[in-house]
């Protein structure tokens, strides 16, 4: 019995083959992109063991930072995992701008409220 799912064109690959020189700087990118959100995580554990609420910084820019680090993660992730990295800039655009405006409405949001909440605004009336 043949299978029907698989693509019978030749044009198209379905196995891939790559040489030992190609293999090395993927492993070296895949490396990295590890090293790096590593390390910003190793950075966000330690500035939520070491900063508490009361010390040298202000807690807006604890706040700031983690949330700046935590969208690089998100960021890194996206483009190297996902293979978002490789696809051409307007496509690029297309899947991220939605999202970032997304998360700028979030944040927005819950300034806004969380300002109202502190200074104990009622919304509802």
């Amino acid at each position: 019995m043949e299978r029907d799912d698989l693509i019978v064109n030749e044009s198209y690959a379905l196995n891939a083959k790559h040489d030992e020189a190609a293999g090395k700087q993927i492993r070296k990118k895949l490396y990295a992109v590890t090293v790096l959100l590593t390390v910003i995580t190793i950075v966000e554990v330690f500035m939520g063991v070491a900063f508490k609420r009361n010390g040298t910084f202000t807690w807006e820019a604890i706040k700031l930072t983690f949330l700046v680090l935590t969208l690089v993660k998100a960021a890194y992730i996206v483009l190297i995992f996902m293979h978002l990295g490789d696809e051409r800039k307007n496509l690029k655009y297309v899947v991220l701008l939605p999202y970032a405006l997304f998360i700028m409405y979030l944040i927005f949001i819950g300034l806004y409220e969380g300002v109202s909440v502190q200074e104990g605004h009622n919304i509802f009336g």
